[in-house]
């Protein structure tokens, strides 16, 4: 009897380990498809931007760069924004991401981390953890932002870091979340072509000069505007992938535990018959006697 009760015990267990991962993933698909939208209609809004701030770069005089774009020193500190999930059960997206950072950094790394499961291990490495930041379990608001860019410009401005980058999980599609490195600052404009220098007429060149404030007055607040949101984006992206990765990882382990479920039942049919048919030979035996 105490095998069968046994068996049983572990069957309800499975079930309600089924009933809580089933529900997880529920959650994590209705938040799905809002972040995927916030996250899918904002890229386009940050390329363009990322686009017109390069053409503009290119125009400012080299005597007169804005603070974002002078860059420091080749082999000076770096500044590393990580950001991660505050909770886990996401399959191995934290991992992935802890071992890109391992991957790219050095001794000389700081480090700003967004979310309670990259804190840890970072924690433990020899480099410096100048500030940590929750990453909460709804889709990141705007204002999260100012914080991070004001430490940002914090330490870059200042000359603290020479550079600046931001390791986060990227969603590539709904099967594939990847670790990513973008590089922040500085923001180092593209040289323009022999081809480029060709093609754009003198009056079109001149044309920013319709723009009141001038180009050296404008380009500081755009590019404040475009860290602002490059790294609102690298928030969305990682959030999206958490969920989808969390909605795979929760419906793999829903599907694992109805498995056992079912290997369970079965072992406990057999048991159970086993034990009904000892008891109808004892029957059987004691009536021939």
């Amino acid at each position: 009897m105490a095998s069968t009760l046994l068996l049983l015990r572990r069957i309800r267990t499975a079930q309600n380990v089924s009933k809580t991962t089933r529900a997880m993933q529920m959650i994590a698909a209705s938040k799905l498809k809002k972040a995927q939208e916030a996250a899918l209609s904002s890229r386009p809004y940050v390329e363009k931007l990322s686009a017109v701030t390069k053409d503009l770069t290119k125009r400012v005089d080299s005597s007169s760069l804005p603070a974002y774009m002078k860059a420091g020193k080749e082999n000076g500190k770096t500044l590393t924004v990580v950001i991660s999930p505050d909770k886990g059960l996401c399959g191995g997206l934290v991992t992935n991401l802890a071992r890109e950072v391992l991957l790219q950094t050095t001794k000389s790394n700081v480090f700003l981390t967004i979310g309670k499961k990259i804190e840890g291990p970072v924690s433990r490495m020899e480099s410096q953890l100048i500030a940590s930041f929750p990453f909460g379990n709804i889709l990141p608001p705007f204002n999260v932002v100012y914080p991070i860019v004001q430490i940002i410009n914090e330490q870059f401005l200042s000359g603290k870091v020479d550079k600046v980058e931001i390791i986060s999980t990227h969603f590539v599609n709904i099967f594939v979340q990847k670790p990513q490195l973008t590089k922040l600052l500085p923001l180092v404009p593209d040289a323009i072509t022999e081809e480029e220098s060709k093609s754009v007429k003198p009056d079109l060149a001149d044309a920013f000069q319709l723009f009141e404030p001038d180009l050296e007055s404008i380009l500081p607040d755009l590019l404040s505007r475009y860290i602002e949101m490059a790294v609102y984006q690298e928030l969305l992206e990682s959030y999206l992938s958490e969920q989808t990765a969390r909605m795979f990882a929760m419906q793999n382990a829903t599907n694992n535990a109805k498995d056992i479920i079912e290997d369970l039942k079965l072992e406990y049919n057999k048991t159970r018959q086993a034990k009904i048919t000892a008891e109808i030979l004892d029957i059987t035996a004691g009536a021939a006697v």
